[in-house]
């Protein structure tokens, strides 16, 4: 194929923000584009084959519009735009960044950064229950959190539920010194983290007293009928589909309930179903009922945790390939098993 050549204009001011600390970002465009860059007095030239450097040129003019706008490009952004690169997909950081859910206590903007992440926030605004599904990482809680609040104070709703199923990652705690709030408080550490950064601890602490924000066990939903409330489910693969069922037929008048769920990390006792897997099938085609599902793509925590997400991902499918083949390896064994028996 033809090489091509191609000058982009980068101004001096966003230059170390989009080329990175010691041109890193530079260097994994040019490695996983196979294009070569070489600055020069506030240009950069890219080198290669037209398809991979119109690729390339794409790519760093969205790092560049992200700096216009006063983002500090991360390696999240990079690592995302090269994927959709190369997947051939246009990359559109631009219109995702421009979706500013809320600010933190501190002032930082809390906005979706991907595809999947920008589709279930839309979903949220749409639909009255949303199942947010994806691997750990992918801003789940998070934007569901966000979202809470901000209909909190802008009064859509008078009060946050937030909840999930007490069950431990794999370990036995015991028994856990402590009141009753003591013994939950673990469980629910990652809902707090979520409210304090947002909210802050203050306004957290006043609303709980005034009981406009609950966090609580899921057992703790039985029997309760949650009006003009935003009910956020965490950790939903957890539940029994007794306690799926059970938690969605609480909905009241103007609520709206988020269940976020990551399909490949379940705490369940061996043999048990989940209620997360349940609901998914049964549910699918109620309308107002929204499904985002989001992928290794989505994830936005340090570049290292899509890598680890990945390789899980395709150990377990390689192990159910096996599993496939052993299976089909007895099922034809007890077959011919079979067949001498009859002709005995």
């Amino acid at each position: 194929m033809a090489i091509m050549e191609t000058l982009i204009e980068i101004p001096a001011a966003h230059e170390a923000n989009v080329f990175g600390q010691l041109d890193s970002y530079i260097k994994k465009i040019e490695k996983a584009l196979n294009v070569t860059m070489v600055a020069r007095d506030g240009t950069l030239k890219l080198i290669g084959e037209a398809a991979d450097v119109k690729q390339a040129e794409a790519v760093l003019m969205q790092l560049l519009e992200l700096s216009r706008r006063g983002n500090q490009v991360t390696e999240q952004n990079v690592n995302y735009a090269l994927g959709m690169a190369l997947e051939h997909r246009t990359p559109d950081l631009v219109s995702i960044d421009s979706d500013i859910i809320c600010h933190t206590i501190q002032g930082k903007p809390v906005k979706p950064k991907t595809a999947g992440q920008k589709q279930y926030i839309d979903l949220i605004r749409k639909k009255m229950i949303v199942f947010g599904i994806g691997p750990a990482g992918t801003g789940k809680t998070y934007l569901a959190m966000a979202m809470a609040i901000e209909a909190f104070k802008r009064d859509e709703v008078s009060r946050i539920i937030l909840t999930r199923p007490a069950i431990e990652a794999g370990e036995k705690l015991g028994f856990l010194p402590g009141d009753l709030q003591s013994k939950v408080d673990p469980y629910l550490r990652p809902l707090y983290d979520a409210l304090y950064q947002i909210m802050g601890a203050e306004s957290y602490t006043r609303n709980v007293e005034k009981g406009l924000i609950e966090v609580a066990p899921l057992a703790y939903m039985r029997g309760r009928t949650l009006d003009n409330s935003y009910i956020i489910l965490d950790e939903a693969q957890n539940t029994t589909p007794a306690q799926m069922k059970m938690f969605l037929t609480r909905i009241g008048f103007g609520s709206k309930v988020i269940v976020t769920g990551d399909l490949t990390q379940k705490d369940l006792p061996y043999g048990t179903k989940s209620g997360l897997d349940q609901a998914l099938d049964v549910l699918k085609k109620v309308e107002d009922i929204g499904f985002a599902y989001m992928t290794n793509q989505d994830v936005v925590r340090h570049p290292l945790v899509q890598q680890i997400v990945t390789a899980y991902d395709d150990f377990e499918k390689k192990q159910e390939r096996r599993r496939k083949v052993e299976d089909a390896k007895q099922t034809e064994s007890r077959y011919k098993d079979k067949n001498r028996e009859t002709h005995r």
